[in-house]
C-alpha cells in the first residue's frame, strides 16, 4: 500500500485519507466480535463503510493526538505554570527544545511506548499469542535497548527486573503509582474493542510489567473505558457523558482521584495526572482547547498533553486535528500510528 494511502499529506485534509485507509483495509470486512463481547461492552460501531470509517478516524484521532499532545507538551515539561507563562504567554506551539532538547515534532516515551505494546500486540496476533504479556514485556526491553530519548524511573526498574529475572509482572509497589502503565495503554483499548472482558486483562497485564499498584490499575482501567465509549457510542451526544460516568465512579471508588474542584497538580503521580487530564478534557469543547489547558500546567506536561490529546482525539476524531500541529508531528511517527490502528482495529474486528 503506497504511503500516500496510509496517512495525509501536508495539504491532504486528515479526515480524507484516514477514510480511504478505512475503506481499503481486507480485513475490515468481517463483522465486529458483537458475539463474543459482554453484555456491558460500549456499543461498537457499525460495521457498514460509514460506521468503519468512523472508527478508524477516531482511533487515529486518539493515536495521533497522543502524540501531538506529547510533542507539544515535551517542551514544557518540568516547567512550572508561572514560568510557561512568564515565558510564553500561552504555550500553543510545537517547536522542540525542552529539558530533552527535541526536535520540533519529535515524541517521548509516550509515544514509543505505545507503538511497542501495539507492535507486540500485533506480532502476538501473527504468532497464534494474542496478548501475550512475555511479548510484552519482550517489546518494552527491546524498547529500552533501542536507547529511547526518554524513560521513567519506574518503566525502567520494571524492564530492569524482566531483564534480570524474565518475571513478566513486579510485585505490589508503593511505589509504582506514577502514570507510566497509563500513558502506554491506547493500543490495548484499540485491540479490545467491544470486549471489556480483554481490555481489562490486558491492560492489567502490560501495566504490572512495570507499575503494579491500585491507583495505577484503575486509572489505565478507567481510561480505558472512556475510550471504548469514546470510539464504540454511535451517538455523539451520549459518549460524553457515559464518559463522565466512568469518571465519577472512579472518584467514587478512589476519592484521592477527585477532580472537581480541580486542584492544579500536574505531576508523573497518576493521581495528578488523572486530575489534570479529567479537568481538561471535560471543560474543552475542542481537541486543541483541551490540550493547550493541560500542557500549560507544566510539570509532566508531555503525559498529560499526551492523555488529553487521546481522549479529545477519540473524541472529535482525526479531521478534527489542528493541522499545524499534524504538519508538525515526525512524519515516521505519523506514518507508523496510521499503520499500527489500522492493524490494531483490523484485530479488534477480527472473526
Amino acid at each position: 500500500m503506497s504511503e500516500s494511502s496510509l496517512i495525509a499529506g501536508p495539504t491532504e485534509p486528515v479526515g480524507r485519507g484516514s477514510m480511504a485507509l478505512a475503506m481499503t483495509l481486507p480485513p475490515w470486512r468481517a463483522a465486529s466480535r458483537s458475539a463474543g463481547a459482554s453484555s456491558t461492552a460500549a456499543p461498537v460501531a457499525s460495521t457498514t463503510t460509514m460506521g468503519r470509517a468512523r472508527l478508524f478516524d477516531h482511533a487515529l484521532g486518539a493515536y495521533l493526538g497522543l502524540a501531538i499532545g506529547d510533542a507539544l507538551g515535551a517542551t514544557v515539561e518540568f516547567m512550572t505554570k508561572r514560568e510557561i507563562a512568564q515565558r510564553y504567554g500561552v504555550f500553543r506551539d510545537i517547536t522542540g527544545g525542552g529539558w530533552l532538547k527535541l526536535k520540533p515534532g519529535q515524541v517521548t516515551d509516550d509515544t514509543t511506548m505505545c507503538l511497542a505494546l501495539g507492535d507486540a500486540l500485533l506480532q502476538g496476533q501473527r504468532l497464534g499469542r494474542p496478548f501475550d504479556p512475555q511479548l510484552m514485556a519482550e517489546a518494552f526491553a527491546a524498547w529500552w535497548k533501542g536507547r529511547p530519548v526518554d524513560c521513567g524511573n519506574t518503566c525502567r526498574r520494571g524492564i530492569m527486573r524482566f531483564l534480570n529475572d524474565g518475571s513478566i509482572a513486579g510485585p505490589p509497589s508503593d511505589g509504582d503509582g506514577g502514570n507510566g502503565a497509563l500513558m502506554r495503554n491506547l493500543p490495548v483499548a484499540l485491540a479490545s474493542i467491544g470486549r471489556p472482558d480483554l481490555l481489562h486483562s490486558a491492560s492489567l497485564a502490560q501495566a504490572h510489567i512495570t507499575h503494579h499498584h491500585p491507583l495505577s490499575d484503575a486509572a489505565t482501567l478507567s481510561v480505558g473505558a472512556m475510550l471504548h465509549v469514546l470510539l464504540g457510542e454511535p451517538e455523539p451526544a451520549l459518549a460524553l457523558p457515559a464518559c463522565r460516568a466512568i469518571a465519577d465512579a472512579l472518584v467514587a471508588r478512589h476519592p484521592p482521584m477527585r477532580f472537581v474542584p480541580y486542584p492544579g497538580r500536574a505531576s508523573a503521580y497518576v493521581v495528578d495526572t488523572v486530575q489534570t487530564v479529567l479537568h481538561h478534557f471535560f471543560a474543552a469543547n475542542d481537541f486543541e482547547s483541551a490540550v493547550v489547558g493541560a500542557v500549560n500546567q507544566g510539570d509532566d506536561a508531555d503525559t498529560t498533553g499526551a492523555l488529553v490529546g487521546m481522549l479529545a482525539g477519540a473524541r472529535f476524531g482525526a479531521q478534527a486535528l489542528p493541522r499545524r500541529w499534524l504538519n508538525k508531528l515526525d512524519h515516521q511517527t505519523r506514518l507508523l500510528i496510521t499503520e499500527q490502528t489500522a492493524g490494531l482495529l483490523a484485530l479488534a474486528l477480527a472473526p
